[in-house]
Formats: C-alpha cells, structure tokens, sequence
C-alpha cells in the first residue's frame, strides 16, 4: 500500500493504459534517498504484469557506473534471442554490447539506435515496460542508448519509467514526476499499524520530516534516534542509523556484509568463493538477513535499500576493504570486473593492474562505450608506474572523453598528457584532441595552431590529415595565415592537397587560381578518385557555389550513414544538405532535413550542432519574412556560425525594406576577421542592392569587384547572372539585366533569378515600360509566391500595382498538398512513395516501424489517399535523391 502518491499512480497507470493502445511514453521519477521511488517502480511492475505488459528492468549499482554497459546487459539479457530480428549492423552492435559476438568501428549512436529497434519490435507483440530504477548509477553507455530510445518513442506501445535522485540525472526532454515528502495525516497512515505511544508517533514524525523510509526506520529503532533539534538533514540521519544497525552485527557479519556490498551484483557463488578467502561464509549473513538489512534468496542477496549497502561497505576498516576487493577479484571470471575490483584494491602503481584496466579500456571502446574506456584508460594511468607509459594511456582516457562529448575533461587529460614528453607520435595525438576541444569552445584559430605544430612529429599520413583539417579551421577563423602554413607544410611533405591550397589562395583572392584547385578537388572526389573524402568536398564544393555537387555529395554521404547506422555523424552533413536544398529553392525539403538533424541532434545532446543547424534554419525564415523566427534561430549562435547568422538577419532586413540595417551589418561583417568566408561573399548583392537603393553607391563599388572576380572564377550561371544583375543596378545598363535574366534561365538558385527579375521590373517601370515591367515583375512574384516568401512578393505585386497591373494575384488560399504535412511526414511518405518497407524506413530514419506506419496513417487523409499505391501517383520528389 502506497501513501500520498494518488497523482503519480494516475498518471503512470495512464501510461500504461496508453501502451494497449499504441501510444508510447517516458517519465522520470525523481526524489531524495527514501523517499519512496522504487516503491513506485515495484508498484508499476506489478500494475503492468496485471495489465499484461512485457516487463524489462534494470537497476543501477554504484559500482558499475563504469563498467561499459553493465545496465544494458541487465535489461537485455532475458530477451537477447530476438536480437536476431534487427538489420544485421544494428544486430551486431547489440552482440557485442552482450558479450555473444564482436563489432568493429561500432557507433555509440547505433548502439542506442539497436536499442530502439528492438523494444519496438518486442511491442509488436505484446506492449513493453522498460524500468530503470537508481537511473544516476546506471553507466553512461546506458543511460545514453536508454535516452534515446524515450526521446524517439511515439506510437509504439512502449513505456519508459526511469528513477532518480534529485538533481542526479539529466533527462531533457522528458516528463518528471517529483516525488514530494508525506503530510503529517499521510505520515501517519504509513504508522498505524504499528503499537506506538501517541507521543512516539508524533516525535517520528516530526523527526522522518515524511520521509517514507525514516518513517519506518525510525519507527523500527526509535531509542536510537536524535533528539528533535539534531540539525542533519534526514538522509544523513538515515545513514547514522544504519551505521549503528551495522555496528551491532558481529565483525565476521560486517566482513560478509561489506564483501556483498562491494560485490554489488549480489550474486551468491561468487560471494561465497571470495568469503572462503577471508574466512566467513553465508551463514555469516544470517544476522544481517535477521535485521532485515538484506534479503537472501536462492542465488542473491539484496540490499534493502541503496543506503544500507552504503554503510556497509564503510563498515569496515580501509584496510579490510582492500582485502575484500582483493577477494572479490580472485573469485570473478569477468576481465572487466576483474580489473575493477583489482584496482579498488590497490594503492600504489602497479604496471599489472593498470595493464588490466588498459584492457578493459579498450573493450568498452570496441563496444562504443566511450565514457567508461575514458574512465578506465585515466585509472589505468594512475596506476601506470612508468612516466612515458602513463602520459601515452591519459591521451587514450582524452581520445575516449572527447569521443563521449566530454570535453572539459578531454582537455584536462590531454594536458596531463602532454605533460611527459613521449615522441612526436605522441605530441600529436595530445594535440588533435586539444584542437578539437578548442574548436567545439568556438577558437577555431586556437585550434588550427595547436594542428599545425602538433603535426610536425606525427607520421607522414597523420600529419596530412591533421594539416587539412589545421587548413579548414584556419578558414573558419579569419585567420589567413594558418591556412597559408597548413597549405605549405603539405607541400614540403609532398602531399600537396587542392582543397588546402584553394582555400589559401581564397584568402588572397586569388579567385581564379584558388577556384580551378578547389574544382580540380571536387571532381575527382565525385569521379570516386582515390580516398572518397567527402566531407571535405562538400565544403569545397559550396565555395565553389556548385550546388547540384553539394546536393549530390551530402546524398551520398547521408546513403551511408544511414546504411551503416551511424547516427551521431548525420546532422552536419543534414545542415549541409539542409542549406544547399534552400539554395536550390527547395525551401520545405530544407525545412524538413533540419527537423531531422534538430531532432538527432537534441536526441544525442550535440548542443553545438544545434545551434549551428538553427542558423541554417533561419535563412528559411528570413526568405519568408518570418522575423520573430528568424531572431530566435540565430539567438545562440556560437562565434563560428555569426558571420552566417549576421548574414541571415541582414537578408530579413533587406527584404522586409530595412535597407540602412542590412547595409551596417553587412559592412561590420566584412570588416571582421571572417570577411573571405563563403556566406559573406554571397551576401554581397545584398550589400550591394542596399547601397543603391539607400543613395550610397560608392559603398558598393568594393564588394561588386569582389563578387564579380569570385563569380567569373567559378562559372556557375546563377552567380554570373548575380554580378551583372549588381553591375546594372550600378549602371542602369539595360543589356546587363537582359544577360542576366538569361544566364538565370539555364538554373540554378531560383531566389536570386526572382531577385533579378523583380530589380529588372523595377528598372523598367521606372523608365516607364510599363508592360515590359508587368511581364517580368510576374514572373518574380511567382517564383516568390512559390517559396513562400512573403515580403519580397508583396514587393513585387506593389510594383506591378504601380506598373498598372490590373490585379496583382495572390498566392492561393489554404495550403499546398505538401504543405499540409509535418517535415517527418514528408520524409516518410516520400520514402513509402519510393517503394521502401516501413522496416526500410525506420532503418533509414532511426524511427521505429510503428512510428513510420503512424506517421503515414496521419499523411494519407492529408494527401487524399489511402494506400501506397495511390501515394506512389504523387508527385512528392524533392529534387535530390537521399533525404
């Protein structure tokens, strides 16, 4: 019977009710020690096994907070013989996680993303309650996988029930319920079937504060309690008591008492084995079993509550704890928790022990268990007698923190790394993780220098890639010279790298030189010309304003990590994808890649990435005049994404008629130290037209050379139609709008071929030929119409006004057939469309299948149909394969 929760058991019984029907959901039970949590959770259990819910449960051991997937195995175990069922990368993962089988370059992410699978795919059967009780001592690599699976739950028939201390487990995005401390009256209840004096009662209760757990221990020992004004709060009093409990025992009862406490698993051969060593055995429990600080059952032992097994393993005296580590290893097979209780107990360095943990370290890597081999590989080197040996295994602890996101302590291992001057090897495995560190905190030129000095002692093919990368923050930075000395280390390794040196003679404007390098380098990696590197590509490919190779690139990379699971590295190739689809004027498909990379990134904790992605974003609502939007987009943008976001408000300005605001944020930004990035030389015709229209041409006359070289090198048709459509607001020159209007018929950035057509209109107006302005000022306000954007059309249909157009026609009422539909409805139903199984969709879209079938369940009223084969006559194709 549970006192004074009436309102969580509601809503977690509606959970649960929720589940029969196919909708899913996730909470967090959170509260002080005591207060009554996995009593709750013991009640959900039961609710649920009445209910017939398929029951999965893990609970988290403080001493496994390191050990690399101790809760998923837990969890997992019992239905391990379903794993069979997922796609063969995803099934591999969960192997290896389990110890049945083995993964290599395994994904954190893919992990998670197996996880989700297969609760989903348990559900088809019957629904699943997941419980994760003590959720603050689960290991991280849990945690994670666990997260992820909550947050991407929709229509599946799973719920997920987590516990934790206040304060003790970051959970974003989830439902809470907060356990609140008892009312005297309920207090009271949880004592009346006790025989206690009145006066008693009241005093425990004054004393539990409606603690549920101090309410029954003190009403247990109540001549061992504190008087009344003792000032520690009720946990500590709490743990008082079972020290004195424990101390009462006989010392061969807290040897076995610690010896389960340090054990944690509470499995009973391996309690008895190491007991043996220290001479007592499991009778030695019965005192313990008698107070009812634990309970034995035929192959466990339990500790009542968490803080009871706290105080035991303080019980005894250090020196004992160690022996009882010491036993506790000799009577484990696991290696992994061989190693762990090993090290418990020692003290000094110890080259055999830390060679343990070291390989610990690295099957916790093999399983994508980053955190843990972090922390494994750190007390490996603590451990680790030899200077050089130790500095070598705190770089690994830094590569593995780094590869968690953790990257405060990533750096400060790194630095202690570099400390012992190891070899040149060394020196720059300590220095790509420094320079990765400084580019998440935004000092991409920090970054950049820590590369290039690091790459002076790495091998020839180390130190290339680390150039490269030395080159692309150099970029980043506004600082010229790193790319220039990343560009010339290459040269003197004999590896010289177009992007590398495109980018340097970028910097100098060298427009012409730079742009056949950076092309020569685009082609041959679409060619599939030696190592397909196509994250670098991407990159080179929108200096060079190639969008259908950006298009193209992206597609293929994201083919790939979709088919091989690797979630975490998708969404900055979706903000790549995302800004090039609005490019092309595909706004909505741009729309709908950023809601995934959003969601992925939200889903994974990449902070950093999501505000990159918003920035993106915003180019979509300051093309449509959404300014409040657009303003919260750029908001938090980190300091390598405010060029882009000063862009992206000055492109609101400009079209919402602010032409002195455009023109001053545009000119502070070329001013800065980012004045050669790609974004800000696109944005010169904005520059330049804000100029003009505010009377101050010579502000213009700059930026025009600059874009006009920039846009001759390169060639694209769109961006020759762009300078001379800023060379004729200049000059008035007729035949320079003409050529422009034609150069923009051979495609590409429908946008800027409105943008012309709309200023050629205007021109013409002006000039008074007027049905020559009318023919081109329609056409601009269709193509706006089109995207939807809002102010630049309502200038144009002004114009047409004033051009004697007789009505001006506005965009039809009520939404398109697409536009009726969530961004991740129009993935789904374009890949159904497509031919592709909801299990092939889920795959794709790291959804579970029932997610997919209840996505398009949604679309098809929507769109009017009512089978795959009605929705494959749609025409739903977003220009570009691989969304």
């Amino acid at each position: 019977m549970l006192y004074g929760r009436a309102a969580e058991q509601e809503a977690l019984e509606a959970l649960l009710v929720a589940a029969a029907s196919r909708r899913s959901g996730a909470v967090v039970i959170r509260g002080e020690p005591g207060i009554g949590k996995s009593a709750l959770m013991d009640w959900t259990a039961s609710t649920a096994a009445r209910r017939g819910l398929r029951i999965l449960r893990v609970t988290g051991a403080e001493s496994e907070t390191d050990l690399a997937y101790a809760g998923l195995v837990q969890l997992l175990w019992p239905v391990q013989e379903h794993i069979g069922a997922l796609p063969e990368a995803q099934a591999d993962a969960l192997r290896a996680v389990l110890g049945t089988g083995s993964a290599t370059g395994v994904d954190r992410f893919r992990n998670a993303l197996a996880v989700l699978t297969l609760v989903t795919e348990l559900a088809d059967r019957q629904p699943v309650l997941c419980l994760v009780d003590d959720a603050h001592w689960v290991d991280r690599a849990t945690t994670e996988a666990l997260l992820f699976t909550a947050r991407r739950l929709a229509a599946e028939g799973v719920v997920m029930v987590f516990s934790a201390r206040t304060g003790a487990f970051d959970a974003a995005g989830l439902a809470e319920l907060h356990l609140s401390r008892l009312s005297d009256a309920e207090a009271a209840r949880v004592l009346a079937a006790r025989t206690l004096p009145p006066a008693l009662v009241e005093r425990i209760i004054a004393e539990s504060g409606g603690n549920p757990l101090a309410l029954v221990e003190f009403a247990a020992s109540p001549a061992v309690q504190p008087e009344p004004a003792a000032p520690l709060p009720v946990p500590e009093r709490l743990t008082g008591l079972f020290h004195a409990q424990i101390a009462g025992l006989t010392p061969r009862t807290r040897t076995m008492l610690s010896l389960a406490a340090a054990e944690d698993r509470g499995h009973l051969p391996t309690l008895v084995t190491a007991g043996r060593a220290l001479g007592v055995d499991l009778r030695d429990l019965d005192g313990a079993d008698q107070a009812g600080l634990v309970c034995i059952t035929t192959d466990r032992v339990v500790f009542r509550h968490p803080m009871i097994r706290n105080a035991a393993y303080h019980a005894v005296a250090p020196s004992r704890r160690l022996a009882v580590h010491a036993a506790l290893a000799d009577a484990v097979d696991d290696p992994d928790l061989r190693a762990r209780h090993l090290s418990a107990a020692t003290t000094e360095p110890r080259e055999t022990v830390a060679a343990d943990l070291a390989k610990a370290a690295g099957r916790a890597h093999a399983r994508g268990a980053y955190a843990s081999a972090a922390q494994l590989y750190e007390r490996a080197a603590r451990l680790t007698p030899d200077q050089r040996r130790r500095a070598v295994r705190l770089a690994e602890a830094a590569e593995q923190a780094l590869a968690a996101g953790d990257v405060d302590h990533a750096e400060t291992l790194a630095i202690d790394a570099g400390n012992t001057a190891v070899d040149g090897s060394h020196r720059a495995r300590v220095a790509r993780v420094r320079a990765t560190v400084a580019f998440e905190r935004e000092a991409p030129g920090r970054a950049a220098a820590l590369l290039v000095d690091g790459a002076a002692g790495a091998g020839r093919e180390h130190a290339a890639e680390m150039l490269r990368l030395a080159a692309g923050y150099g970029w980043f930075s506004g600082e010229p010279g790193m790319v220039h000395t990343a560009a010339g280390q290459l040269d003197a390794l004999g590896l010289p790298d177009d992007a590398a040196t495109g980018m340097a003679l970028l910097v100098e404007q060298d427009y012409a030189a730079g742009v056949r390098r950076l092309d020569r380098y685009v082609r041959r990696i679409r060619a599939g010309d030696g190592d397909p590197d196509r994250i670098h590509a991407i990159y080179a490919a929108t200096l060079l304003g190639d969008d259908e190779a950006v298009l193209e690139l992206t597609a293929a990379e994201i083919e790939k990590y979709r088919r091989q699971g690797f979630i975490g590295r998708l969404p900055k190739i979706l903000q790549n994808r995302c800004s090039a689809l609005f490019r092309a004027g595909l706004h909505q498909d741009a729309a709908a890649v950023a809601d995934e990379a959003i969601t992925i990134a939200r889903d994974t904790g990449m902070r950093r990435r999501l505000d990159e992605i918003e920035v993106a974003l915003a180019w979509i609502a300051a093309a449509e005049g959404d300014e409040a939007r657009c303003r919260k987009l750029v908001a938090d943008a980190a300091d390598t994404s405010r060029v882009a976001a000063a862009c992206a408000l000055s492109f609101l300005d400009l079209g919402l008629g602010r032409d002195e605001a455009a023109l001053r944020r545009l000119e502070a930004a070329h001013a800065g130290p980012g004045h050669h990035v790609t974004v800000l030389t696109t944005s010169m015709p904005d520059l330049i037209e804000a100029a003009v229209r505010l009377g101050a041409a010579d502000r213009a006359a700059e930026p025009l050379r600059r874009f006009e070289a920039w846009a001759h090198a390169i060639r694209q048709p769109w961006a020759e139609a762009v300078a001379l459509r800023c060379r004729a607001l200049l000059t008035g020159s007729q035949e320079l709008y003409e050529r422009a209007v034609t150069l923009h018929g051979k495609g590409g950035r429908p946008f800027e071929r409105a943008r012309t057509e709309l200023l050629y209109g205007e021109w013409l107006r002006r000039d008074h030929r007027a049905p020559e302005a009318r023919e081109h000022l329609m056409t601009a306000l269709r193509i706006f119409e089109e995207l939807r954007a809002r102010p630049w059309a309502e200038r144009s249909r002004s114009e047409l006004r004033a051009a004697g157009a007789s009505a001006a026609p506005a965009r039809p009422a009520g939404p398109s057939l697409l536009d009726r539909l969530t961004p991740q409805e129009l993935q789904v139903t374009r890949l159904a469309a497509e031919g592709h199984t909801s299990r092939e969709i889920a795959a794709r879209l790291f959804l579970s299948r029932r997610t997919v079938e209840h996505h398009l369940y949604r679309a098809y009223p929507k769109l009017g149909v009512t089978s795959r084969r009605e929705l494959a006559r749609l025409e739903l194709s977003d220009g570009g394969s691989s969304s």
